[in-house]
């Protein structure tokens, strides 16, 4: 091992294992940051002040919309996973979809299960769909926090080959030290990213609905195309066109759609405040 490489740190996937039952910090990334999100949801709804007036949807709406915002974000995941990235095998090999286990989830197919999810639970509440969607970009980076340390701990999706001191030597990467890409997209998805959208929460962009799904698509996407430079693509599809990578191509639509939502946010007349003096 080269010297500059950092001991990989050998955690074990499984947390605790009840015969053929297994408890993975993959699993409980994915539970810890909706509970997490949730707890801050529900913050968010109860802070008249970042609303301007009391919230368009109650703390029982958020509550109901837990499970299915969960629904979405599995099915999303794993379906943006097949279709993406590995569509050749789980064809030839259907069964495997089910084995969410074995990992294999795509943000950018999570991200649209999570729209599908916003939608129609708005629609069948009759609550707003743009300020369900705020709140729930405010808080997706803590699930995506977690699910990044979750990779590395799992030795998966680990960065291209690196001379830098902090790179590791990953199980599963071969015998060349690697950029932790993981905690890279940790640090940028998930806190930077967290920071940002937590700071506009409190200049108001609540009141302007659409603002905050705007700054996470556009923030997301820029964030991932960053890490995609130092994150080493998947295997089964390598390189695509000019050195670009799929969570790359993935990120562009994902970013101008974004730009659409800040530009309708912008154009969108903020509500009048009453004066709580006047008569």
């Amino acid at each position: 091992m080269p010297v500059s490489a950092l001991p990989f740190p050998m955690i074990d996937p499984i947390i605790v294992s009840f015969g053929p039952f297994a408890i993975r910090w993959y699993a409980l990334a994915y539970i810890a940051g909706i509970l997490l999100g949730w707890l801050y949801a529900r913050w968010i709804i109860r802070n008249e002040r970042l609303w301007g007036g009391k919230a368009p949807l109650t703390l029982v709406d958020y509550d109901d919309f837990i499970v299915w915002i969960t629904i979405g974000i599995i099915l999303g995941g794993r379906t943006g996973y097949v279709l993406f990235y590995n569509l050749s095998h789980f064809v030839s090999h259907p069964m495997e979809i089910f084995q969410l286990w074995n990992g294999g989830m795509s943000f950018h197919g999570g991200f649209l299960g999570c729209v599908a999810a916003v939608i129609l639970f708005a629609k069948k509440r009759g609550i707003p769909i743009l300020a369900l969607g705020d709140i729930t970009c405010a808080v997706g980076p803590i699930g995506l926090f977690l699910g990044r340390l979750a990779n590395f701990i799992n030795s998966e999706l680990w960065g291209r080959p690196t001379d830098v001191p902090w790179a590791f030597v990953f199980p599963t990467g071969g015998a060349l030290p690697r950029h932790p890409s993981q905690l890279y997209e940790a640090a940028l998805e998930g806190i930077v990213l967290f920071v940002i959208l937590a700071f506009v929460v409190r200049s108001g962009a609540l009141k302007r609905p659409g603002t905050v799904i705007g700054v996470f698509a556009v923030g997301y996407g820029i964030a991932r195309i960053c890490a995609e430079f130092f994150r080493e693509p998947d295997a089964q599809l390598g390189f695509l066109w000019g050195g670009l990578t799929m969570g790359m191509v993935l990120s562009v639509p994902l970013i101008l759609a974004g730009i659409g939502f800040l530009v309708a946010a912008a154009r969108r007349a903020a509500p009048q405040i009453k004066d709580a003096q006047a008569t």
